[in-house]
């Protein structure tokens, strides 16, 4: 068991939320939900809260009503292998959401993500800060990373 575990807060989509991106990543799998009783806040025998698992890490989603909302100053990054992984998370998350620049989205709940390709995170850190300038802006330009293009800009 993780000693910090991420706590979403959605309106009422909790349940479906984790099982949608439950989907995505492998070993991923819901591991409990909680309901609400008598007392409330929420209507008796409605889902609380649901405690699932992205590739390993554990969250928690919270059905706690329409008082709070996700912002861009909190994101998941998601580093990516490949040009595919990077299309198919882009595609799969967005829908319903909104692209957004430099590789975030917001997805259909409003949780922003980053997907990011780990060449861009090597290539950024590059000790060639030349380099790694022509890499950090040809990635300023993009709303969904692309390789090809950052590793053209890393040889100028």
């Amino acid at each position: 068991m993780q000693k910090i575990t991420t706590f979403l807060w959605f309106d009422d989509q909790a349940e479906e939320a984790a099982a949608f991106y439950t989907t995505l990543f492998p070993n991923s799998r819901i591991t409990g939900t909680t309901r609400y009783g008598e007392a409330g806040p929420g209507p008796a025998g409605s889902v609380m809260t649901v405690e699932f698992e992205l590739a390993g890490r554990e969250y928690v989603a919270l059905n706690g009503g329409p008082e709070f909302h996700f912002t861009e100053a909190v994101s998941l990054q998601v580093e990516c292998d490949d040009q595919r992984e990077v299309d198919e998370l882009w595609a799969k998350l967005s829908a319903g959401g909104q692209e957004g620049p430099c590789g975030w989205l917001k997805d259909r709940y409003g949780l922003s993500w980053q997907i990011t390709p780990r060449v861009l995170l090597d290539l950024i850190a590059d000790e060639d800060r030349a380099r790694a300038s022509r890499v950090m802006k040809a990635m300023l330009r993009m709303q969904k990373i692309e390789i090809q293009p950052l590793l053209a800009a890393a040889e100028g």
